[in-house]
């Protein structure tokens, strides 16, 4: 671990040398937020003659250069009562450049940031904002001076909030009056790791545990917030079982952020004291809509505190929010936290057992569906993910997309299974958990690694040559998905008839037709052919992405008529329309409906139970 202390030492004597910079305020105005458009003024210290300021461009947990900067407008820069002009770099187009006259010795800068009412994943890439909530990240709507690291500067953060409105943040509070709040100065990673959650129907939920946990609630009703008790009860197993598993807190307080609206982009991001999560308004009160959009969206955050916030690969740790990152250990970062979301959902008791194996199936069958590995290592998946993310899904399967999520839950399945039969079960991937992401508790703190480190800690565990093992699951291209860590768990991947149960909930949400294992196509309900898999009979009839399914053997398309023509097991004749032509194409395929589940291998143990076996004190199996 010297290699990764190199950077802090080769910069403290430069630190030293320079005076702590007086504090950025920062006033953010969200008054408008319902007309999705922000207000903030900034006043940043300077010195007279050339000033560079930077507007961030890599978020932290986004893995690409995401700052939505083309959604800042209005941006004026003033000195001693006079508007000065200011230049974008022509070739860093996140770069401003300023001159500061003389005598002075700040600049006050205004700026407004206007949200998108629909859009990507990314942060500022989706909406943000309703008549009734907002989600406000902080780098939205700053500047800060090039020259230091982002952490010499502080920022005094002031928030005005349309009348009635409430917040949730893990941003510590000053005080409060009439819908004004501010903060407590903190540092700029800390600023922008402590995103604001408000709205006019807000809840607060206390989860216990020490420190204190809490979730808080914001949606486009008051009727969305009515969470379950068994729900709630869940989420305080949660913060149980994941100290359970980690064996320390890096945190001083610990929210979850979650906004509900149809109206906002769905999903969620990392920080280290808190996760900004989203989803569908309905998605508390909607049994259907629970197990499948919530169940396990806050524990895959929730662990990112722990992987990917305290321990974080050293190619993601940089000095400012300008420099690249580097994304090769995103099998780690995302694929492990993947894997230990899907196993704290389990012990948790967040979805019930059967249809958290219909989960797993469904991951190990669509990994085994993406034709791309044959030419694309998962390595690439994670060096090309800044493109990645941002893929069409149409041709997903030939091109890979991000498959370090899913792929990265087979992976690390495999590692726990490894551990457990190089010990004789006396050890399992938990130790590897409290060995690598818990140490002794306390405040914040990031503390980078390499994969060396990586596989030294797995082989303090349980001696194996890791270093082989990750360069054939994640360095070497083939033509199988990594199913041996399911198998040697005691189960196997097998095809049915019989509906997946887990797919159900996805088609349902998803509005999709689920024929990806059948005759190997992505298909939207209205016909639209999203993608096909090279080499089933879909894309050996010739079918491909932008095409649309009118009917089926005849008959107008729809799911129903689909699935029962499946049923018929006889070729199929398509009538598809292609741009403005048509043509009736023949798809060679007998086989029914095909559906994944797992199947019990009696002669094996049934380590994959005993995986999600609660550990958390007084916990119940």
């Amino acid at each position: 671990m010297l290699l990764s202390l190199l950077p802090a030492l080769l910069v403290a004597p430069v630190r030293a040398q320079k005076a702590v910079p007086a504090p950025i305020t920062l006033a953010v105005d969200a008054r408008e937020a319902p007309r999705r458009i922000l207000h903030a003024i900034l006043r940043i210290p300077a010195q007279p003659g050339p000033l560079t300021l930077y507007y961030p461009k890599w978020i932290p947990g986004d893995h690409t250069p995401s700052g939505p900067i083309v959604n800042l407008a209005g941006l004026t820069i003033g000195a001693l009562g006079k508007t000065l002009a200011w230049q974008r770099d022509p070739v860093d187009m996140y770069a401003i450049h300023v001159q500061v006259p003389p005598g002075a010795s700040s600049v006050e800068i205004a700026l407004d940031y206007l949200s998108q009412p629909r859009g990507g994943i990314g942060v500022g890439e989706g909406a943000e904002m309703t008549a009734q909530l907002a989600r406000i990240n902080w780098n939205l709507v700053l500047l800060y001076p090039a020259g230091r690291p982002a952490a010499d500067w502080t920022y005094v953060t002031r928030l005005e909030l349309p009348p009635g409105w409430k917040l949730g943040s893990a941003l510590p509070l000053a005080r409060e009056s009439g819908g004004r709040f501010e903060f407590r100065p903190v540092p700029l990673p800390t600023l922008i790791d402590s995103p604001v959650l408000a709205g006019a129907n807000l809840r607060k939920i206390a989860l216990g545990g020490t420190p204190p946990h809490e979730i808080d609630l914001a949606a486009d009703s008051a009727a969305a917030l009515e969470a379950p008790s068994e729900l709630i009860s869940g989420w305080q197993k949660l913060v149980a079982e994941a100290g359970a598993l980690f064996g320390a807190r890096h945190y001083q307080r610990y929210h979850f952020l979650l906004a509900l609206s149809d109206h906002i982009a769905t999903g969620g991001l990392e920080h280290h004291e808190s996760s900004d999560n989203r989803a569908v308004e309905r998605a508390l009160v909607d049994d259907k809509l629970r197990k499948d959009r919530v169940a396990g969206l806050l524990p895959h955050e929730f662990v990112h505190s722990w992987n990917g916030k305290y321990r974080r690969p050293a190619g993601l740790v940089t000095p400012d929010y300008q420099t690249p990152m580097r994304d090769e250990l995103l099998w780690v970062y995302e694929g492990l936290t993947n894997y230990l979301g899907w196993v704290l959902t389990g012990r948790s008791g967040l979805r019930p057992a059967d249809l958290h194996r219909e989960e797993l199936a469904t991951v190990a069958a669509d990994m085994e569906h993406v034709a791309g590995r044959r030419w694309r290592p998962l390595a690439d998946t994670t060096a090309s993910a800044p493109f990645l993310y941002n893929a069409p899904h149409e041709w997903a399967s030939w091109r890979r997309g991000v498959d370090f999520y899913p792929e990265g839950v087979l992976i690390w399945l495999e590692a726990d299974a490894i551990i457990r039969k190089q010990t004789q079960g006396r050890r399992s991937l938990d130790d590897f958990c409290k060995k690598f992401h818990g140490g002794a508790s306390g405040p914040p703190a990031v503390k980078p690694y390499t994969l060396d480190d990586v596989l030294a800690a797995l082989g303090e565990v349980a001696p194996y040559d890791w270093r082989s093992f990750v360069a054939a699951r994640v360095s070497t291209a083939g033509t199988r998905a990594p199913l041996f860590g399911l198998e040697a768990a005691g189960w196997h991947l097998v095809y049915s008839d019989t509906e997946n149960e887990y797919t159900k909930l996805g088609d349902r949400g998803r509005r999709g037709v689920s024929l990806t294992y059948s005759i190997g196509a992505t298909v939207h309900e209205d016909g639209s052919v999203i993608d096909v898999v090279p080499g089933l009979p879909a894309a050996k009839a010739g079918l491909a992405p932008g095409m649309r399914l009118v009917a089926v053997d005849g008959r107008r398309f729809s799911g129903d008529v689909m699935r029962a023509a499946l049923r018929a097991r006889r070729p199929l004749d398509l009538l598809v329309e292609n741009g403005e032509f048509f043509r009736t194409y023949r798809v060679d395929y007998r086989g029914g409906e095909r559906y994944p589940h797992l199947s019990r291998d009696s002669s094996r143990p049934d380590l994959l139970s005993e995986i999600l076996k609660p550990r958390a004190a007084g916990a119940k199996p």
